[in-house]
C-alpha cells in the first residue's frame, strides 16, 4: 500500500490534481530541517527537490511524510516523523487520535502536545503557540552579563482551504557577543531584525514582526503577500538570497506544474540609510525569478535573475512581467539597474550523498576571463556543497560540507540605491563579497530527544584599507575602486578568522528545549591590531517555539 502511496504521489508532480488547497509554510529554523534534508537523500524524492525558496510548504511535507512507512526508519526518524506529523495536523489525513495529549490543560489548552490551542473544524483553522526564549551567556574578557530575552506569539491558519494566514511577533532584548555589537555598529541595524533602541546602555530592543496572507489562483498556482524573510538555494549559505537579514514586504507567485516548479519574488526594500528620528524611509525593490527543472528522480537544475532597481519611491511596472528575461527590459530601460543571472543544482547519489552548489553572474565578460588580468568587472559568486546522511552506517550521523567564493565588487553597483542589500545587511552572503569560505557541519542525533553538533567555518576575506574600496563591501560604490586590472580573492588589507561551535540541545516537551553552546571565534587582521578579536562564548538557554539565535558569520 505505501509503495502505490508513493507512486501516487510522485505521478502528482506530472499531473497536479484539481482541487488544491492553500497551505502555510513552513518556519524559519524549523526543527525538522534535518529529517527533510534526510528523507530526500534517502528517498530520492522530486517533489520535496523542487522546492528552491525557503520556506517549504506544509501540505507537500506532510503528504510526503505520510507515503515513508514507519517501519522503513531508525528509532529516531521514526520519532522526528511522528512529530512532524503533530506539528503540522491540519493535513495530516485520517484518525488523529494518536497525536492527542494524555493530560490536556483544563481540556482545552495543548489537546495536542504541539499546540497551546487549536482549532480544526470544517472550514476553520487555527493554531496559536506561545514564544519564549531565555538565554545568558559569558563571553571571555568581558565583564558584561551577556544574554536574549524574547517572548512572543506565532500561529496560523486556514479558512475554507483557500486562504491561509500566519504571524510571529516577538519582543526582544539582547546584549550579544562584542563582534555582533561590532556589526551593529558597523552597520546601524541587529543582524535579522533591522531596527533597534538602545536598552541598558549597552544592549538592544527590537520588534520582530512577521505575517503572510496565502491564497489560490488556480490549482497550479498560489500567492503568498507577507513581510517576512526567504531563503533560496540548498546549502547554508546562499549567493542568490539568504534569510540572515531583515525581513521585507513580498509577493511571492508559486507556479508548479509537470517537472517545472517556477517561483515569482517582488520585494520592497530599504536602501542603506542612517536613520535619525521618526522619518519615512526612501524605499527600493528587488524582483526576482527562480525556474526549478526536475530533468531526472535524482537531479535538479535551477535558473535564477534578479534586478534591483531605485526610483523615486515607486516601482518600475515593467519589472511585473513574471515571465520576461529581466535583463533584455534592464536593457531597454537604459540600463539604469542592478541585474544578476544564476544556476544551481541539486543531485541526491546512492541514497546517502547529496551535491550541491550555486553560480551567480553579476558581471562577465568572457574576453577579460580569457585575458587572466584580473578585470574588476568579472564579479562572480560560487558555491559548492555536500551532504552525508548516516556515516559510516551511524543512524543520524550527518555531515555536511561546504564552499564559498565571491569576488570583489560583487553584490556592488555605482549608486548607493541598488546595491545587494537591505537595511544596512547584505540579501545574500553574510560577508558580503571578496572571501573564501569553507564550512562544514556534524549533527548527530543518538536520542529521540537529545541533539549534537558541531560546526567549523573558516574564512579569507580582503578588506578595505586606508579609505580605499577593496571591494568586500557591496554598499560601498564600485565606481570608488582604485584600479581595473590585478583583482583577486582576498586583495586589500589581508584578514582571516574562525568561527567553532558546539551545540547540544534536548527536548524536554515537544517544542521546548534546553540549549547549551560553545563558540571560538578568532578575527586576525595582521596590519590593523584594533580589528583583531578574540572570543569564547559559553551560552545556556530554554527556547519554546522559535529557532536558535545563530553567531555564525
Amino acid at each position: 500500500m505505501q509503495v502505490i502511496k508513493r507512486l501516487l504521489y510522485t505521478a502528482c508532480l506530472s499531473f497536479p490534481v484539481v482541487g488544491f488547497s492553500q497551505s502555510t509554510l513552513l518556519p524559519q529554523g524549523y526543527k525538522h530541517q534535518p529529517l527533510m534534508d534526510r528523507l530526500e537523500i534517502m528517498y530520492r524524492d522530486s517533489a520535496i527537490s523542487l522546492q528552491h525558496i525557503k520556506p517549504y510548504d506544509r501540505k507537500g511535507w506532510v503528504k510526503f511524510l505520510e507515503t515513508i512507512p514507519e517501519e522503513e526508519l531508525s528509532r529516531v526518524d521514526a520519532h522526528n516523523r511522528r512529530s512532524a506529523l503533530m506539528n503540522n495536523l491540519e493535513w495530516v489525513s485520517g484518525d488523529k487520535s494518536a497525536f492527542l495529549s494524555k493530560k490536556p490543560i483544563l481540556k482545552s489548552f495543548y489537546q495536542y502536545p504541539s499546540d497551546f490551542a487549536l482549532v480544526d473544524v470544517k472550514d476553520f483553522f487555527l493554531s496559536i503557540n506561545p514564544v519564549v526564549q531565555f538565554t545568558v551567556m559569558k563571553e571571555s574578557d568581558n565583564d558584561e552579563s551577556l544574554f536574549q530575552n524574547t517572548k512572543g506569539a506565532r500561529g496560523r491558519g486556514m479558512i475554507a482551504n483557500r486562504i491561509g494566514f500566519d504571524f510571529y511577533v516577538t519582543d526582544n532584548q539582547e546584549r550579544p557577543p562584542s563582534f555582533v555589537k561590532d556589526f551593529v555598529a558597523a552597520n546601524r541595524a541587529v543582524p535579522g531584525a533591522g531596527y533597534y533602541k538602545s536598552f541598558k546602555s549597552t544592549a538592544y530592543d527590537y520588534f520582530d514582526a512577521r505575517g503572510s496572507i496565502f491564497f489560490n489562483v488556480t490549482d497550479y498556482i498560489n500567492i503568498q503577500f507577507g513581510y517576512d524573510r526567504n531563503f533560496i538555494g540548498n546549502g547554508y549559505r546562499s549567493m542568490f538570497l539568504s534569510d540572515f537579514g531583515n525581513s521585507n514586504l513580498f509577493l511571492k507567485i508559486n507556479t508548479r506544474i509537470w517537472k517545472l516548479n517556477y517561483q515569482n519574488l517582488f520585494m520592497e526594500l530599504n536602501p542603506s540609510h542612517i536613520r535619525r528620528g521618526d522619518n519615512l524611509l526612501d524605499k527600493k525593490y528587488v524582483t526576482m525569478h527562480h525556474l526549478s527543472w526536475q530533468a531526472t528522480r535524482w537531479l535538479n537544475i535551477g535558473f535564477f535573475e534578479a534586478v534591483v532597481f531605485g526610483r523615486p519611491n515607486r516601482y518600475d511596472f515593467s519589472y511585473l512581467n513574471p515571465i520576461i528575461f529581466y535583463r533584455s527590459i534592464e536593457q531597454q530601460n537604459g540600463s539604469p539597474d542592478n541585474a544578476n543571472v544564476g544556476m544551481d543544482f541539486k543531485a541526491n547519489i546512492a541514497k546517502r550523498v547529496q551535491l550541491y552548489g550555486q553560480l551567480l553572474l553579476d558581471e562577465f565578460k568572457l574576453s577579460e576571463v580569457r585575458g587572466g588580468n584580473g578585470w574588476w568587472g568579472n564579479k562572480y559568486g560560487l558555491q559548492l556543497g555536500g551532504k552525508y546522511v548516516d556515516v559510516a552506517g551511524i543512524k543520524n550521523l550527518d555531515i555536511q560540507g561546504e564552499l564559498n567564493i565571491v569576488r570583489p565588487f560583487t553584490y556592488s553597483f555605482r549608486d548607493s540605491v541598488a546595491n545587494y542589500m537591505h537595511y544596512n545587511q547584505p540579501l545574500a552572503h553574510p560577508r558580503g563579497a571578496n572571501f573564501i569560505e569553507a564550512v562544514g557541519i556534524a549533527r548527530y542525533q543518538p536520542h529521540p530527544k537529545l541533539t549534537l553538533q558541531g560546526k567549523l567555518i573558516v574564512w579569507k576575506q580582503g578588506l578595505d584599507s586606508a579609505g580605499i574600496n577593496f571591494g568586500n563591501r557591496p554598499a560601498s560604490l564600485y565606481t570608488t575602486r582604485p584600479f581595473d586590472y590585478g583583482w583577486d580573492i582576498g586583495e586589500g588589507r589581508a584578514s582571516s578568522g574562525v568561527n567553532a561551535s558546539l551545540w547540544a540541545g534536548y527536548e524536554l516537551k515537544e517544542n521546548l528545549f534546553i540549549d547549551a553552546s560553545l563558540l571560538l571565534r578568532n578575527l586576525d587582521v595582521p596590519d590593523d591590531a584594533r580589528l583583531t578579536r578574540n572570543s569564547t562564548i559559553f551560552s545556556l538557554g530554554l527556547r519554546m517555539n522559535m529557532f536558535r539565535r545563530e553567531y555564525d558569520y
